[in-house]
């Protein structure tokens, strides 16, 4: 019993050697002869499929970078026409506010005085006025000497001025002429915002002295966005309004959005030989993105169309690509032969194949062949 124990097994060891032995040679003949054999149920259980080369388009880009901005008319900076105190700031940096909208309050002595010097030039011009008028008519009935009707009218016309000046520099102030002269003498002036937006910037506090130079509050209204982008000089002629542009934020997702050349520079910066380029985006009112954001970007300048093949059905082996070909089918075995590609441009999806002679006419396997390639 025990011998035929001993017999079997060293059957099974005979077997399983012989099996090994005819795997290797099967592999070393499939390396020698450049060629792959599978049948017909490994190409339907693997899922695999076969395609011809197609017509795809290819894009030339000029990668770029810059920034989201707004136009100049929508950001505005607050500043005031006269210095003064910040009796009163009620934004704070993010706030939404309304055209028109209360951004600070300023006190000071010098508004009084301009109200003060507005009040007794109004009551001088009554005055002025009246001699004016009273000396002409003397003058027309030859009963004053012309002197004394041109010092009359040149002392009204220049207090008429003053009077003008002071009432308009009121206005500027947001003080009501008409309530100054009824006797309502403010010593705080209102500043308003001149557009809508959010307040983007806070320079003042509660206490703060506010010079004419100096900008209180900045306000950013991003109903129109745009990129700011930065082209190199060596790239700028191939740029034309109309062209799509694709960029994302990469510190804040991957995603990809899409824009429009809608204005293109015409000055070179000297220091870095550099052109601004303009881009609209698209569906900006769905976007929530920031001013000041960085971008990097892609402008297609062209496209053309050539054959291509899927980047599935293509296999990168130290450098080199390589598809499989079909070379026969014949009872349910197929037979590929293994072509070495030359590969132009490519895309997300295909690569572009400039030996097409060697691909036309024939079928490809554009599924499956990257296990059977490796």
């Amino acid at each position: 019993m025990k011998r035929i124990y001993i017999l079997l097994f060293s059957l099974a060891l005979a077997s399983c050697g012989k099996s090994e032995k005819n795997t290797e040679t099967a592999i070393e003949q499939v390396t020698s002869n450049n060629t792959i054999t599978i049948t017909q149920s490994q190409f339907e259980s693997e899922k695999m499929e076969l395609g011809t080369l197609s017509e795809q388009s290819f894009n030339e880009t000029i990668k770029t970078n810059g920034f989201i901005d707004v136009p100049p008319q929508n950001r505005a900076s607050v500043s005031t026409f006269l210095g003064g105190y910040v009796k009163r700031t009620p934004l704070l940096i993010g706030d939404k506010v309304k055209k028109g909208q209360l951004v600070v309050i300023l006190e000071n002595t010098e508004f009084v005085e301009v109200q003060q010097e507005y009040l007794e030039v109004t009551e001088q011009l009554n005055y002025l006025k009246t001699e004016f008028e009273r000396q002409q008519t003397l003058y027309n009935e030859k009963i004053t000497s012309q002197k004394n009707f041109l010092k009359a009218e040149s002392t009204y016309k220049s207090s008429l001025a003053q009077y003008n000046g002071l009432r308009k520099k009121l206005k500027m102030m947001n003080i009501n002429p008409t309530s100054v002269e009824q006797g309502n003498i403010s010593s705080t002036i209102n500043i308003y915002t001149p557009i809508q937006g959010y307040v983007t910037k806070v320079n003042v506090s509660n206490g703060t002295y506010v010079s004419p130079s100096e900008t209180i509050i900045e306000i950013v209204n991003t109903d129109h966005i745009h990129l700011e982008l930065t082209v190199f000089e060596k790239d700028i002629l191939k740029i034309k309004k109309g062209q799509v542009i694709h960029f994302k934020i990469p510190e804040a997702s991957n995603k990809v959005y899409k824009a429009e050349v809608h204005l293109v520079g015409t000055s070179v910066n000297e220091k870095d030989r550099t052109v601004k380029v303009h881009g609209h985006l698209e569906d900006d009112e769905k976007t929530n993105f920031v001013t000041g954001m960085f971008a990097e970007a892609e402008i297609i300048s062209s496209t053309k169309k050539t054959l291509a093949l899927p980047k599935e059905a293509i296999t990168e082996v130290d450098g080199d690509y390589f598809v499989l070909v079909l070379k026969n089918k014949n009872e349910g075995v197929y037979t590929f032969d293994t072509l070495k590609l030359e590969v132009g441009k490519q895309s997300e999806e295909f690569v572009e194949v400039t030996n097409i002679s060697d691909l036309k006419g024939k079928e490809i396997l554009t599924k499956g062949g990257f296990m059977l390639l490796n």
